[in-house]
């Protein structure tokens, strides 16, 4: 079992933020699935299964907002004994550009408090993540930045990277980090 854990925030006050762009993914991919996302609270998600080329997929949301994220990624690795190198994590990017995806096999959470989250649950830096450029940010403090709703412009955008991201994974889970490095970075 392969699982996709998007980082964001819950509530509809979040739902367009830049800091949702992982959240946004999932919700694409469960909406191209015709699937539908269900809370877990015990697991402190929301969730889906599906089954793509004989493989189990778990798609997740954390309902623990962004800072925790790491509590609902190991609950539901634990619960159902997913390997930490079955595991995708998507989240928002300030240092990249709106338009651009970037897969790494690991490294440190960069300043981003889910990724840092999820890396002090699961107990290593070597976890594979998808990062989604919502930058550049203007010259405010961050923290300001990506709780601003995307524009339009920016949305219709959003919504192209998206769907690159999406052939990405399905790229990353079939044939590798580095081919999904090679093709989509």
């Amino acid at each position: 079992m392969k699982l996709i854990a998007g980082l964001g925030n819950i509530g509809a006050k979040y739902t367009f933020t830049r800091h949702n762009a992982g959240f946004m993914l999932i919700d694409s991919i469960a909406l191209n699935a015709n699937l539908t996302l269900k809370e877990n609270s015990r697991l402190k998600c929301f969730m889906t299964k599906f089954v793509n080329n004989n493989e189990e997929y778990l798609l997740v949301k954390p309902t623990t907002f962004m800072n925790l994220s790491g509590e609902a990624v190991r609950a539901v690795s634990d619960y159902y004994k997913i390997d930490v190198k079955d595991i995708l994590v998507v989240y928002d990017d300030l240092s990249l550009d709106l338009g651009k995806i970037r897969f790494r096999p690991n490294g440190s959470d960069g300043g981003h408090n889910g990724i840092k989250s999820v890396i002090q649950h699961m107990g290593t830096k070597d976890i594979a993540r998808l990062k989604i450029g919502i930058g550049p940010q203007p010259s405010i403090p961050s923290e300001v930045f990506v709780l601003q709703n995307f524009s339009k412009e920016e949305l219709e955008k959003l919504k192209e990277t998206l769907s690159i991201a999406k052939e990405g994974i399905a790229c990353y889970f079939t044939s590798g980090i580095q081919e999904a490095q090679n093709k989509y970075n």
